[in-house]
This record gives structure tokens, sequence and C-alpha cells, in this order.
């Protein structure tokens, strides 16, 4: 019964796929331009329709980020190497860290023909300055154009590690067309105008195709066309990826190890980069209601999960161990605190010390095994995007691990924006999701997005992207003292990282799961130039931006 059930969701699941390669024209040939050699089919991991916007600074953009609106630089955030020249030139500091010097790229021009000078960044700059809900970084500088190629941005105070937010995190606008916007971080922009690689070509709500940039002032990528799928989940995407209509897509698949047996022409490629969690809305002060507001319960989901169980049913292994200052393993190793009660979260259940948490905070365990207070039971709602299988069979997983420590957990499927409402209002108890890492190697910024209380704001308004609405004084005190110190001073910077990892484990507004294993399939016959192990050049995820950009043109056809 089982595989005959198996048998006919396969099915089901090819016939849908072959539905929306028909009415998203993604037939062999490329069409207006490029050809089925040139052009890269991804698969982002987009269930359902497409909804058109391609404003960088909206959180419901599509795509855009370093494909078609440009940082100043690159920086890779696998490792510290020197960033790569994009739309800046170069770049220096004064000696205390107050006045940042940029030279810009000269020669380059917006894709309706009118040049980009430095006055389009500082317009930008300011832009973002102003603009509250744009300025996820609490960016505060003062910007100035000395001429057509030279800028200068001033702080109050040492920003050094500001310097890489601005540099390779403001997706510069052209004043020309954004000085007409009566709402910059809401108006939807239907017809993008960038300096990036690419260029929108098509859109349709089953897919959209990106064009190259011939006139791309680093000359036009080899790479013809890119088309951005919307499929039905991650089920779907292995399906495409088995028929060979994909080329790209960053996501579970079955019998991962195997890829280029099961996949014939296609690699893998596994880094890990983003911390998965569950994040809590924590903050009762900002709105937050629920259970999840009281550190114990989350101390006790903490220590009731069994993360090797979860690792092995949901992530097949790819994932690893994380830390619960978020410091990450491997690349920050050199500065996870000494003073964390744990370096790593437990890989297996303690349900006897989640039990302890819980009494010692009022909750009493009832004949059907469940813990309540008060008279009201302890269960948990957790929101998941329907389609996302690998979260969702850690979620089944942990559901039932849980159980056994007398806490019930109810998973909640809806659609990638649903989802998303919810996470930026602060209109859930618990959401599956990963903490990103910032423009460079430094856990700085992850902590600068996540846990400082300049990135929050009370339920109801949007959170960018500090969604647990953590508003603690003793880390915002602590990301502002690594503000003003030079990032080369390392023993300088450690006990103020000490004070953050510390008090992120105490409170656990995130309750750190497992460091994804972000995983990539990829055709290695079509297209040369992937980022491997000799050369991680690049995150490798077709999701993360403006890492999948460099990607994009770096590539090159096979033969090329």
């Amino acid at each position: 019964m089982f595989l005959k059930a198996q048998r006919s969701r396969r099915r089901l699941a090819a016939v849908v796929l072959a539905a929306a390669l028909a009415a998203a024209g993604c037939g062999g040939s490329g069409g207006g331009g490029g050809t089925a050699a040139d052009t890269l089919v991804v698969y982002t991991g987009q269930a359902g329709d497409w909804q058109l916007n391609f404003n960088p600074y909206s959180p419901t953009r599509i795509e855009g980020l370093g494909t078609i609106f440009e940082p100043l630089f690159f920086y890779n955030v696998t490792g510290s190497t020197d960033p790569v020249k994009r739309l800046g030139e170069s770049f220096e500091w004064n000696a205390d860290g107050t006045v940042l010097s940029i030279t810009t790229r000269s020669g380059a021009t917006w894709t309706d023909g009118k040049p980009f000078t430095a006055k389009d960044v500082v317009f930008t700059l300011d832009m973002v300055a102003k603009t509250p809900t744009m300025n996820s970084v609490g960016y505060k500088g003062k910007a100035a154009a000395i001429d057509d190629t030279h800028l200068t941005v001033t702080f109050d105070e040492p920003s050094y590690l500001v310097g890489p937010q601005v540099l390779g995190r403001t997706w510069i606008v052209p004043e020309h067309l954004w000085g007409q916007l009566s709402d910059p971080a809401t108006n939807v922009i239907a017809t993008p105008v960038g300096t990036g690689p690419f260029q929108l070509d098509e859109f349709k709500a089953q897919a959209f195709t990106l064009k190259a940039n011939e006139g791309y002032h680093s000359g036009a990528p080899a790479v013809k066309k890119i088309r951005y799928l919307s499929l039905s989940g991650n089920q779907a995407g292995a399906d495409a990826l088995k028929a060979g209509q994909v080329d790209w897509q960053t996501g579970p698949v079955p019998d991962i190890a195997n890829v280029e047996k099961n996949y014939p022409g296609y690699k893998a490629n596994t880094t890990p980069m983003n911390q998965a969690a569950l994040l809590t809305c924590s903050n009762a002060a900002l709105g937050c209601e629920g259970p999840q507001t009281d550190p114990a319960v989350r101390k006790a989901v903490y220590y009731a999960l069994n993360r090797t169980q979860v690792n092995s049913l949901a992530f097949e292994n790819t994932a690893s161990e994380i830390s619960p200052g978020f410091a990450l393993l491997g690349r920050d190793d050199a500065v996870i605190s000494s003073k964390l009660a744990e370096r790593t979260a437990p890989m297996q259940p303690d349900t006897a010390k989640a039990g302890q948490l819980l009494e010692g905070a009022g909750y009493a365990k009832g004949g059907d095994g469940l813990y309540a207070k008060d008279g009201q039971q302890l269960a948990l709602n957790v929101k998941v995007v329907a389609g996302w299988t690998d979260y969702i069979t850690a979620l089944d997983t942990m559901t039932q691990q849980l159980q056994q420590a007398g806490i019930k957990l109810n998973v909640q499927q809806s659609s990638w924006n649903e989802w998303a409402d919810a996470r930026g209002q602060g209109k859930y108890q618990l959401i599956i999701d990963s903490l990103y890492q910032g423009p460079a190697a430094d856990p700085f910024y992850l902590y600068s997005y996540f846990f400082a209380t300049s990135s929050t704001a009370p339920v109801g308004q949007t959170a960018t992207p500090n969604f647990a609405r953590v508003s603690d004084p003793a880390i915002d005190a602590a990301i502002d003292a690594l503000k003003a110190i030079d990032p080369k001073d390392t023993a300088a910077r450690q006990p103020h990282l000490d004070a953050i990892q510390t008090r992120v484990e105490e409170t656990v507004p995130y309750i750190p799961l497992l460091t994804a294993g972000t995983t990539s399939e990829y055709n290695a016959k079509k297209f040369t130039g992937w980022p491997d192990e000799s050369n991680p050049y690049a995150f490798f995820a077709v999701w993360s931006a403006p890492d999948n950009s460099e990607i994009y043109r770096t590539l090159k056809p096979a033969g090329q």
C-alpha cells in the first residue's frame, strides 16, 4: 500500500511539473536571444505564483539583489577574502574609523542608458538613512559626493563594522528614477533599471526570466538567460532535476549522497553556513503572546530535542552541530566564547532537564503526559511553508520528541507569503527558519541583524530582521561597542563577543537546531565555473543574494 501510494504521488508530481514547465515556457529552447546551451534554469524553492516586485528594499521582492541592483563590492561570507569590485573601485577608512572614502567605477551605465555616478550612491544611502523600514542595518552615516567617482561617508562615532554593510549590502538605485517614487520602501518595481550583469526579460506568474546585460561594465556574462521557476515544493524540484529541466537548485533530494549516480551530469555541494532554528516571538513587552515568551519554556524545548535524529530523518545527515551563542562553527572557531555553558547544543535529548526547567517555572505534568500551568496545556504552534519537505519532516520529528518531554507542538503549513508576513509582523509563536550571515565573515553581522533592538519592532509592525523581537540592553551595548573597534583588534573585541554569546545562550530567543548543510545540486555538464572546495568564491545557494549573482556572472556554458 505504501509503495503504491508513493508511485501515485510521483506520477502526480510529474504531471504537475510538466504542466508548470509548459505554462512557464520551459522547453528546450531559451528563446528571445538565449539558447538551451546558455540559459540557466534555476529553482529557488518558490512554491506558488511569483508576485511581480523587483524592489530590492521590499520584503516581498522576488529577485534583483546583485543581479539587477548591485552593491559597491561583493564580500565572500564563507571566509576572509578581499572584496570583489562591483560598482566600487576602492575604499579607505580614516585613522579613527569615522570617515569612509569611496572611489566608484567610471563608465558604468544604468540599463536605460543613463550614466552611473557617485551621486547615485549618495542618493541611495540618504534614502536608506531616512527610511527606517529600508534601514535594516541601522545605518546613520552622512554621505557626500566629491565628484562623479568619489564620495565620503561620515559617522559620528567609529563605525568600522558598518563598512561592509554600506559597501556590500546596500543596493544602489538610480536617482533619476527613484527620486520620483512616493514611497521607495513599498513601491512595487515592475520594470527594474539597474547596473547589474542581468536585467528583466519577461515575467510570468509561473516563471520569470532575466537576460544578460550586454552593456555591463565588467563585460556581458556568458550565461545569456536565467529562468526562475515556480513549482509546488521540494518534491517537484527533485522531479525537475531528474528530468533535466533545472540546472541549479538548493534543497533536499532523495539519496543526496549519490547525486552524481542518480542524476547523471549533476553534482552536489554542501556548505555549512545558515543556522537552522525555531524562531520564537519571545518578547511580551513588544506584544508577543504565548508560552514561548517564557525563557524556561524555550530552554525546555532546547534540551528536549534529539538533534541527531532530526539530522538523520530530515536532512540526510547533511547538517552539523550548532553553537548556542550562534557564532558559526568552523569559520568562527577563534571567537566562540569560552564562557558558554555549552560550546555546542546537545545532539541527544535531556528530557529530565527539560522537565526540571518547566517545573521550576510552575508547570506540572498531567495525566495525559503533557505539562500544564494555570489550567492551560503547554502547546506551541509552529509555522512552516507548505512544500518545504525537509523542514516539515524536521517538525514532524520534533513533534514526537517534544511529546515525550510533555510539550505539544502543533505544525501549521501555509504559503510562503503568509509565512513571511507572520514572521515579519510577529504574529506567530514559533517559526522554523534559518539565521543567515552578514556581508563579511564575522558573527557581528548576524548579531546586529537578529538580536539588536534597532532591527526589531512591536508585534504588528515589520521587523527587519530581528523576528524574535529581542531587545536586550546587554546585547545592544556589546553590539555598539563592537562597531567602534577595528576588526583587526581581536583582543579588544572578544569580551563583547563573550557578552553577546552568553546572553543569547541564557535567553534562547532563537532555539538553535543545527548548522544547516546547505546543499546545491547543479548541472556540471552544461556549465563550468561553479564554486568548489578548492575555490569557494561565493556561498553556494541559489536563494542567497548577492552570492548567487557572483556565481551567475562567473559561470560559462560548457565548451566556452
